[in-house]
């Protein structure tokens, strides 16, 4: 496979083309979630929009670990949630969420969702992060709260709330649950989930050891405009995705 520059947007020269490399992002996506135990038990999910069916996305499938998710056992799901492509169930919960997500977000092409450790103990705060470092400027009044807890996402509507919630920003903090990020490029998605989750680390850190100092408005802004673009999640993910290719070369099987 060749190597693009970290600066390079693919172009490809047919549909299949895309949807191939689309799906090789999902596996190394969930892989690097797995590395980073963002897993827990069946929940959690990555999504990439197919190329051509724009009602459909791709997503890894029900009850497999993400260290064992390969671009061969991912699935293709339609706006009904019947899988068109695969050999496993769909994760109800993906399909509630993420159908709902991608119909309210026709710029997006991925979102992901996981209960990683310490999103999903930032959530239970029911506020939004503060800009106290250079990283979590990338989601300065670029990210919201859902603030509200219902269960376990098995509905549309509730989806729905959840894509509202999450408007046009790049993150939304589903409260008592998790993070939900998207972007408009799975590698873009998977660094601002994993940008987010550290962010969130690190606030809770912050606050544990005493009164955090911000940052001031003006150069959070100026910030964000420097590692918060779609661009800089791209970059960022690079080299993640050139090292978890050259240790677990079977995702891409």
């Amino acid at each position: 496979m060749a190597q693009l520059h970290p600066f390079e947007i693919p172009t490809f020269d047919d549909v299949e083309s895309e949807r191939l490399h689309l799906k090789q992002r999902l596996a190394a996506t969930c892989r690097l979630f797995g590395r980073f135990g963002y897993d827990e038990g069946v929940a959690g999910h990555v999504t990439a929009r197919d190329p051509e069916h724009a009602d459909r996305f791709w997503v890894n499938g029900f009850g497999i670990d993400f260290r064992q998710v390969a671009v061969s056992n991912l699935i293709c799901v339609d706006h009904l949630g019947e899988v068109v492509e695969g050999d496993h169930p769909v994760n109800r919960a993906a399909f509630a969420i993420h159908s709902q997500v991608h119909q309210a977000r026709p710029d997006i092409v991925a979102a992901a969702h996981t209960h990683s450790l310490h999103g999903k103990a930032f959530s239970t705060l029911g506020v939004t992060l503060d800009p106290l470092t250079q990283d979590s400027c990338a989601f300065h009044e670029d990210h919201s709260v859902f603030d509200d807890y219902t269960g376990v996402v098995l509905e549309t509507s509730e989806g729905r709330r959840i894509a509202d919630a999450l408007g046009g920003h790049k993150l939304v903090i589903l409260r008592n649950h998790g993070l939900l990020a998207v972007g408009t490029s799975v590698d873009a998605a998977a660094w601002w989930f994993i940008a987010a989750d550290r962010s969130c680390h690190a606030q809770l850190l912050a606050m544990a050891a005493g009164k955090p100092v911000h940052i001031d408005h003006d150069q959070a802004v100026l910030t964000r405009t420097q590692v918060g673009s779609e661009i800089a999640g791209m970059v960022s993910f690079h080299p993640l995705w050139n090292w978890i290719v050259s240790q677990e070369p079977d995702l891409l099987d």
